[in-house]
């Protein structure tokens, strides 16, 4: 198993110049927009963040990626004007966006270091240094009435500079954030409109009238996971996975014939589940679940829904057991629960959750026996260009108890598909994780792991 330590004698300070506004380039509608009622999610009433890390490129020599990027910005705002408004609510409290080009949060920073001192294994999350290159204007995270997205754009001493972003959830998905910042590579490479067009349309994703409730959706049920789970918070432990070529297929010899065609998010996210599980040694009777995040715009689901979406537009669906029946179980019974889950993805499921959304109060979600999964290899992260070249790592920064996401990995030598997942647990928790991990990948070089500094994260900001 690979073990990577931080870079204990790093000094890794910003100057940063005061934040300022971009408004979009050109003149753009002055009126009120609606958000969709999955938007109005109480539980997307946050921001959440991204990163990009990218090395210097001889073809941009004496290109500043500060001058580039901000003017990219307000050119691309001309037709993501909604992003440059500001929310407020209706009387029944539902949010609307009020599209007045009032701007969105610029900072432009300088650090001296370079993009070799951190290394792969340091980008890779959970990023130690966030709250270096992402600085959090006082007031930038309400959710009405304040800039609807911050970007910090940190200059490095090799000419290779770091994006980082934070958003307000409820106008964007990740998929919305990899069009938005995709749109703003393009304008910087010298586009003049982005090759998918933005559309806003967000009443495809409104309830019915009436609305109908036509499912059983254990993803927003009260009964599961009582407050006697919550973990201990203080002595977290943060790492990150790493599955391979060689990692997935030791993995896959523990499912039976009819279950080793599995998707790779369904094998992952089995593997991950059920070793999680044991590492928290639950009582044999708790009940546990996997949520996983879908995109809608996928044809499978009916929805329709343009290209150019840039709304919410991800619904969940959870396997669920007892903690005793996932432990002692083969891994392939934690892939039937999710591959079940999945065919039960459909258009009636997403327009039933959207009822059950306006007509009840979804909880919070609990922290020790649920464990939220969402893929963000597919949503256009890692495709950003700003004429520097792809990022070196491009995604969530972040890692939760509750919660993780899976990334492209980009390796020193760039051979083979990788995915890193990001992975937050007490540490003894996370020691017997580790263990049970070696136990599924027996007789391999094991997962990779990086081993990062504690972070500072906000627990209810999810990408």
């Amino acid at each position: 198993m690979e073990t990577v330590t931080p870079i204990s004698n790093l000094t890794f300070k910003v100057k940063r110049r005061e934040p300022d506004l971009i408004v979009p380039s050109k003149p753009t509608p002055h009126e009120v927009k609606k958000l969709s009622d999955v938007d109005n999610q109480k539980a997307l009433r946050l921001h959440t963040v991204a990163v990009w890390f990218y090395k210097n490129s001889p073809s941009m020599e004496g290109k500043d990626p500060v001058k580039v990027i901000r003017e990219a910005i307000g050119k691309a705002l001309v037709y993501y004007y909604p992003l440059a408004g500001r929310l407020k609510e209706d009387s029944n409290g539902k949010l609307m966006v009020d599209c007045n080009a009032k701007g969105v949060y610029f900072i432009e920073a300088d650090a001296d270091v370079n993009l070799e001192q951190l290394g792969h294994k340091i980008i890779q999350p959970p990023f130690p240094y966030l709250h270096e290159v992402l600085y959090s204007v006082p007031g930038s995270n309400k959710v009405v009435d304040a800039p609807l997205w911050l970007i910090q754009v940190t200059r490095l001493r090799c000419g290779g500079f770091i994006v980082a972003t934070t958003h307000n959830h409820t106008m964007v998905d990740a998929f919305g954030v990899g069009l938005f910042m995709n749109a703003v590579g393009e304008m910087a490479r010298g586009a003049q409109y982005p090759s998918v067009v933005p559309v806003w349309h967000r009443e495809l994703l409104d309830a019915r009238k009436p609305p109908r409730v036509t499912r059983i959706h254990h993803e927003y049920q009260r009964d599961i996971n009582d407050a006697k789970l919550d973990i201990d918070m203080t002595n977290l432990s943060y790492l990150s996975f790493v599955f391979g070529p060689d990692q997935i297929k030791a993995i896959r010899k523990h499912l039976p014939p009819h279950l080793a065609s599995c998707s790779r998010f369904e094998l992952i996210t089995a593997c991950i589940w059920k070793c999680r599980t044991l590492a928290l040694n639950l009582d044999p009777e708790e009940v546990v679940q996997v949520t996983c995040a879908f995109n809608g715009r996928g044809k499978n689901f009916g929805l329709n829904l343009p290209v150019g979406y840039y709304g919410n537009a991800v619904f969940f669906l959870n396997a669920i057991s007892k903690a005793g029946v996932l432990c002692k179980n083969p891994l392939g019974y934690a892939v039937e629960l999710l591959k079940k889950a999945r065919s039960e993805m459909d258009e009636g499921h997403i327009r039933s959750v959207t009822d059950f959304i306006v007509t009840k109060q979804p909880p919070n979600y609990k922290i020790k026996g649920n464990f939220i999964v969402s893929d963000l290899t597919k949503v256009g992260l890692g495709e950003v260009d700003f004429g520097w070249g792809l990022a070196e790592f491009g995604g969530n920064p972040r890692s939760y108890p509750m919660v993780t996401h899976y990334e492209h990995h980009r390796s020193d030598n760039n051979v083979g598909d990788k995915i890193v997942v990001p992975m937050c647990l007490p540490l003894l928790d996370m020691e017997r994780f580790k263990e049970e991990m070696k136990k599924m990948i027996d007789g391999t070089t094991n997962t990779y792991e990086t081993i990062n500094q504690p972070v500072k994260n906000n627990i209810k900001s999810m990408l």
